[in-house]
């Protein structure tokens, strides 16, 4: 068995062989000319298999998010989002640096928000409140503990955005473990929302990449910002190979993931040392640690054993489950679990 079990992200996981073979063999120009095949072909085949019209490749889902905050928003206007969303808390600031806008926080229910927050947190119409012009929504919801919307949840939202014209964006980060773990459809969600940020590098288990999807004139817009963000890439189809790849072929084995988080968390719920575990949809385990270890403490006894994790609290750590967290290292990391 190899060594460390890296459980911290499933950003690191590593190109397996076919996506290797895949990146070898991709057709390449130059991205910003809008000439190279694999790039097209991935941003057609996102478009299309989220029922979008067109679709831009960036190197990060940070990227994909702002560009889609920035289309939809303008200088001064507010946004509302859970508050523990990755747009709000993890982008360094870039609504306000890049879009100028202010942000409406709701305390949801593990990362979700529902219409009725929606509708309350809209801003009436007053000289001295900022305009409310964008939701934004996050599925998976990373700090939830990779927790769903369900399909109705997303279109009840939907129906208040439309009816108060407000524009819907998804952050996806992990929207292939919500299409897997809810067996709704990838047309079905973008029927729900104006754009949509997929990212490839986290389950799919590409280098890096993210494609934003959406309308003809969002995306024509889009390049303009990705070009002034410093995103234009030039023989980018190496990584878009790795993407169409992903998609391709690893997105029904994250059920694997999920699987394996859950074998974990049953074994994590006995533990005297355990107390709370968020309810495991996908393949990100979150829980609190009590009596004789402090979070930092527990992780470091966990990398004596080969296994790396992060507190994201005093009291809490993570674990995400990915491809490269194989069927064997989840049974030592359940024996040394058992034996702590």
């Amino acid at each position: 068995m190899s060594y460390p079990i890296d459980l911290r992200s499933d950003t690191v996981t590593k190109p397996s062989t076919g996506m290797i073979a895949a990146m070898n063999a991709a057709k390449i120009g130059d991205d910003v000319f809008e000439e190279d095949p694999s790039v097209n072909e991935l941003e057609a085949m996102c478009a299309v298999l989220f029922g979008k019209e067109a679709g831009i490749f960036c190197p990060t889902g940070t990227m994909t998010n702002q560009i889609a905050i920035k289309l939809h928003t303008s200088p001064g206007d507010e946004i509302i989002c859970e508050r523990e969303s990755h747009v709000y808390l993890y982008e360094g600031g870039g609504i306000a640096f890049n879009s100028g806008c202010q942000v409406r926080t709701v305390d949801g229910e593990r990362g979700k928000i529902t219409a009725a927050d929606v509708l309350k947190n809209i801003n009436a119409v007053d000289i001295h409140k900022p305009p409310t012009t964008l939701v934004s929504l996050e599925n998976t919801c990373n700090r939830g503990g990779g927790a769903c919307y369900e399909l109705d949840t997303l279109r009840e939202i939907q129906a208040v955005c439309k009816e108060k014209n407000l524009a819907l964006h998804l952050d996806g980060a992990r929207i292939f473990n919500a299409i897997v773990a809810k067996n709704y459809s990838a047309k079905e969600v973008g029927d729900c929302f104006d754009t949509i940020s997929i990212c490839l590098s986290k389950g799919l288990g590409t280098p890096l990449g993210s494609v934003l999807v959406g309308s003809k004139n969002h995306i024509a817009k889009a390049r303009r910002y990705r070009k002034m963000l410093g995103g234009g890439m030039r023989q980018a189809g190496y990584m878009a190979a790795c993407g169409i790849f992903a998609i391709n072929e690893q997105v029904e084995r994250l059920a694997e993931d999920h699987l394996h988080a859950k074998q974990v968390a049953s074994v994590l719920i006995e533990k005297s040392f355990v107390g709370h575990i968020f309810p495991v949809e996908t393949n990100i385990i979150i829980f609190e640690v009590i009596d004789n270890y402090t979070a930092d403490e527990l992780v470091a006894r966990l990398a004596s054993d080969g296994i790396l994790c992060f507190a994201i609290s005093p009291n809490y750590i993570r674990f995400v489950f990915h491809l490269d967290v194989t069927a064997e290292m989840v049974q030592h990391l359940i024996k040394v679990i058992n034996s702590i």
